[in-house]
């Protein structure tokens, strides 16, 4: 049942006037694309599949994506020789200001380091530093950047993975998600500034949430669905008429702590977010589009930016939009978007973030390839469960 649900901290203020809800209507966050965000970019530049965003302390919204592999091979200007004056892959990481204007960019292989071969989330960390995962066939580690792109830390190495082998003494499939050294193809990181920890969401490999320390990579626990130990059995395609299984499918797709103490993971082919405390005891778990097959409904997770985050918004990448939920609760109070290449629309949601004001940015992988913004515009009545197109509206 819905409730009422007082104003987010970020703006107290409502779309319409007081007079104009009607009482006891379910308030929930409203947005507009915006569709002149970003500005174009330089240099005949194109994205790839947008495969990462997030924001910093400043406001400033860091995408990854990936602009190498057969990206390269479709664009003439790229090719050797070019075929074409257009185009070219732009630089795997790329930052923008709240207006949209790139202010750096960067990303690559270079000494020192192992780049990922297939470029997979982004996270900012309590000291703006930039990390990066990869889902790449060989990918079990982590990199970690200064913004400028000066190379800081790398945790794990490539190559470090081995195949499930059953353990008859204490019968589970052991594979890397018990590894406590490497990863298992990183989805996203997330961070808990607190308790100076990582989360990381282990991944396309691996079946588990993984918890390490931000200034040495030290592995401080990891859980499984449930908060079982992780087992790599391959528990086949998900069948939305069965009972729910009791191990994340991969990818567990990302990890997000709340200011609260709650870790929000999404099991993405499972069609669920599970709910836990930071030691990985279990609480909750809410199915979202039970019948959702192949990719699944939950792609990645953005809290609102009051004290409470009262709000948790959910993209989803195979049905083409963003749930806004109540967090307390874990009630979809409405959603936004559309399958389209039009401002608004969605080819495969697939990461979310916010900023300080309660703006929403969001990235498409597969051929969606592109970053947009949704402008946060305050509580309004909910008139519609899914709202499709959240255009701007027209003003005078």
């Amino acid at each position: 049942m819905f409730v009422f649900v007082a104003a987010c901290g970020e703006n107290t203020g409502t779309q319409g006037t007081t007079d104009e809800i009607p009482e006891g209507a379910v308030m929930a966050p409203m947005f507009e694309v915006d569709p002149m965000w970003p500005k174009p970019l330089p240099n005949h530049w194109v994205l790839g599949s947008a495969i990462g965003v997030s924001v910093d302390s400043q406001d400033h919204i860091w995408i990854i994506h990936r602009g190498n592999g057969n990206a390269r091979t479709e664009l003439g200007a790229a090719q050797d020789p070019p075929t074409g004056e257009c185009c070219l892959p732009a630089p795997n990481i790329i930052e923008y200001d709240q207006e949209g204007n790139l202010l750096h960019s960067w990303g690559g292989p270079g000494d020192g380091y192992d780049w990922p071969t297939s470029n997979h989330g982004i996270g900012v960390d309590p000291m703006d530093n930039l990390w990066i995962g990869g889902n790449g066939g060989n990918d079990a580690h982590i990199l970690v950047f200064a913004q400028d792109g000066t190379f800081l830390k790398q945790f794990g190495k490539p190559g470090a993975r081995r195949a499930p082998r059953f353990d008859e003494e204490n019968p589970s499939y052991v594979g890397n998600s018990k590894d406590t050294e490497n990863f298992g193809r990183v989805a996203k990181i997330s961070f808990d500034a607190a308790a100076n920890e990582a989360y990381i969401a282990d991944g396309y490999l691996n079946k588990r949430v993984a918890v390490i320390d931000i200034e040495t990579g030290e592995f401080k626990r990891y859980w499984g669905a449930y908060g079982n130990e992780p087992d790599d059995a391959n528990l086949g395609r998900y069948n939305p008429d069965e009972p729910l299984v009791k191990q994340f499918r991969t990818p567990v797709h990302a990890a997000e702590p709340s200011n609260d103490g709650f870790v929000y993971v999404c099991d993405r082919p499972n069609n669920r977010i599970q709910v836990f405390q930071k030691d990985g005891t279990y609480v909750m778990e809410k199915v979202i589009a039970k019948n959702t097959l192949g990719d699944g409904s939950t792609w990645d997770i953005a809290f609102s930016k009051d004290a409470e985050q009262k709000f948790l918004y959910l993209a989803d990448g195979k049905n083409m939009k963003v749930y806004v939920i109540l967090r307390e609760t874990m009630e979809i109070l409405t959603s936004f978007g559309d399958g389209g290449r039009q401002p608004g629309q969605f080819f495969a949601v697939h990461s979310i973030a916010t900023d300080s004001k309660g703006n929403i940015y969001t990235t498409e992988t597969y051929e969606g390839k592109r970053v947009q913004k949704f402008v946060y515009k305050g509580l309004g009545p909910v008139k519609d469960k899914d709202q499709g197109v959240v255009w701007p509206v027209a003003t005078n």
